[in-house]
């Protein structure tokens, strides 16, 4: 870990990259420490108050403070996030090596889940999973994670046809070893470095996704704070004060840079047909 992180470190972009993923997650871990105000409490008398020392950020219609509110929004983000990443990655590991290791008939089986998943846009999947359930966290993550299963999938599927057949695969199966020490300790170890790349980059997608279902009202309840509510209350009062607008925004910029900052170095380093010869 010190030596991919010290090899991270002497790329520009990288560094970048992992400055402001590291910022993110410290400042959402630390969010109880940080902020100086509850994110929930109402202050009617200081509403919509542009940026002081008070408050950084600004005030919203509520008199509630932003800059406390974008700190709590990015616990929401990063678990929306991780948990998304977490359960796509286990179910996609474990339908990819099943039809990249299996039988045809099975293969196939899973390959047209995949694609009927694929078809449906993930707007009317989030309408759907609202319409039976409700808008929550919980509906996030799960439209999210059943969105991002087949990206996962293919890929693992994909690596795993070409190992199957590589040499030390066939001597294990010579000496007697178990399908599951084959997938386990041979095959998996050899995916894991595509997928940590492809998870790293798709951070920022399904944090976009989650502030955008919560700007639509699909995503977290109000009053928890979350990017997409304070741009959604911002876009309500652009006429009025432009400071909602502005908070809402910067992180997710931020967070898009930095994990596609950080994507693109752990590519260069863990992909070895981008790898820098030395």
């Amino acid at each position: 870990m010190k030596g991919v992180i010290k090899k991270i470190s002497s790329d520009p972009l990288g560094l970048i990259g992992l400055c402001l993923v590291t910022l993110m997650v410290i400042s959402a871990l630390g969010a109880p420490i940080f902020a100086p105000y509850d994110p929930i409490q109402l202050n009617i008398m200081e509403r919509l108050q542009g940026p002081s020392v008070n408050h950084l950020l600004g005030t919203d219609q509520l008199g509630r403070d932003l800059f406390s509110r974008v700190l709590f929004g990015g616990q929401v983000a990063l678990k929306v996030a991780f948990v998304t990443i977490g359960l796509a990655l286990i179910v996609g590991i474990v339908l990819g090596l099943i039809a990249g290791y299996g039988p045809a008939w099975l293969d196939n089986s899973i390959m047209l889940l995949f694609d009927t998943i694929r078809s449906v846009p993930t707007i009317m999947l989030a309408l759907a999973a609202v319409t039976v359930v409700g808008p929550s966290i919980t509906t996030v993550i799960f439209v999210v994670a059943v969105s991002s299963i087949p990206n996962y999938g293919r890929i693992v599927r994909t690596q795993t046809l070409t190992l199957k057949s590589k040499d030390f695969v066939k001597a294990e199966k010579l000496m007697g070893a178990s399908l599951l020490r084959i997938l386990s300790i041979h095959l998996l170890p050899n995916i894991l470095g595509p997928l940590l790349i492809l998870a790293s980059m798709d951070i920022p997608t399904v944090i976009a996704l989650e502030a955008g279902l919560s700007f639509l009202g699909m995503g977290v309840k109000p009053p928890t704070p979350s990017w997409g509510s304070i741009l959604n209350d911002g876009f309500s009062l652009i006429r009025n004060t432009p400071w909602p607008i502005i908070a809402g925004s910067i992180p997710l910029v931020l967070a898009t840079l930095g994990f596609t900052f950080l994507g693109e170095s752990l590519r260069d380093l863990l992909d070895p047909k981008l790898r820098k010869l030395v």
